[in-house]
Order: C-alpha cells, then sequence, then structure tokens
C-alpha cells in the first residue's frame, strides 16, 4: 500500500511539474504576402509567403511563413465568404536574441470576403524546436490574422497583402536565457 502510493505521489509531481512548464503566449504582429518563390508542388494548390514582425510573451520576433492553398474553394460552416483551405506549409520564428522557432502548419484556411474586400484567417502550428532556447520547444499556435489587398495584377486580380494579427497558445520546453546564450556561443 506505501509503495502504491509512493508512485502516485510520483506520478502527480511529474504531471504538475509538466503542466507548470507551459507557457501562455500572446503575440501580435504585421506584415505582407503574397506569391511565394518556393512551390510546394502541392495537388490543386499555389503557395503564398507571409512575412510578419511582432513582438509579445515571447520578445521581439519575424517570422516567415510558406504555405500552400487550395485553388478552389471548399465548403465551410463558419465563413460567409469563400473558404480557402491551407493544406500544407510551415514557418521558422526568429526572435531578438537570434534563437529560431520551427513550426508546421497542422490545419486551417482563409475566408475571403468580397464585400469588405479583405480576408480572415486561421491557421493552426505545432512547435517543432529550433535554436537556442526553443532547441527543445513543443506546442500549438493559432494565427488569426486579417488580410486586405494592397496591389493587384493586370487583370484585377489581389497579389500582395497587407496582413495584422496575433498567435495564442501555448509552449512548452523553453531554456533559459543563459542556455540560449550557450547555444550562440
Amino acid at each position: 500500500m506505501k509503495h502504491g502510493m509512493t508512485i502516485a505521489m510520483v506520478l502527480f509531481l511529474a504531471s504538475a511539474s509538466a503542466y507548470a512548464q507551459q507557457t501562455p503566449v500572446r503575440m501580435t504582429f504585421s506584415g505582407n504576402a503574397g506569391a511565394g518563390p518556393i512551390d510546394l508542388k502541392q495537388p490543386n494548390a499555389s503557395t503564398n509567403e507571409e512575412n510578419l514582425d511582432g513582438n509579445g510573451t515571447l520578445g521581439s520576433f519575424s517570422f516567415r511563413l510558406i504555405k500552400a492553398s487550395a485553388v478552389a474553394p471548399q465548403p465551410s460552416n463558419t465563413c460567409a465568404g469563400l473558404f480557402f483551405l491551407n493544406t500544407a506549409g510551415g514557418g521558422i520564428f526568429r526572435f531578438q536574441d537570434g534563437s529560431l522557432m520551427y513550426v508546421s502548419l497542422t490545419g486551417g484556411g482563409d475566408c475571403i470576403d468580397f464585400v469588405h474586400m479583405m480576408a480572415t484567417c486561421t491557421l493552426t502550428f505545432k512547435i517543432n524546436g529550433g535554436t537556442g532556447r526553443f532547441k527543445a520547444a513543443s506546442g500549438v499556435l493559432t494565427l488569426t490574422e486579417t488580410a486586405v489587398p494592397v496591389l493587384a495584377d493586370a487583370s484585377q486580380t489581389p497579389v500582395f497583402f497587407s496582413e495584422t494579427g496575433g498567435f495564442t497558445g501555448t509552449i512548452s520546453g523553453l531554456s533559459s536565457d543563459e542556455d540560449s546564450q550557450d547555444a550562440r556561443q
């Protein structure tokens, strides 16, 4: 009986410790988006690139995202306009201390509102480690943004967009600042 209580207590403390290491994340950003030079070669999709800068829980950052978006609209219960599913992608955050954080796109899409000439985009990312303080990082981030066209091609199709929004989620496995500095040296 005493042995069982000891095991239960160890498991409880281990799970409490893991939970305590999760850090809530809130970051805001602005930037731009358009067709990118990298082709993800996804069937029935076009590749887009976003370049964002911002600040928040983890410090100042830049973020480059490469994603494939379906070329045909998909059914959606939450989008009043046309919904374009994002089928693949990933990105790299670069923070002011030089640390990098890698993410992969796990879901989401873009809701185009032709009445207001804007899009609302919601994307979900899995954190896959990185360098410096993010070497062992894991977690989930959700991007919510508003995109507004600022440039159209000769056929009046929007090709370049302003982007504003934020990231929310949780991250665990962060290294201390000293660990981050050691990794860069």
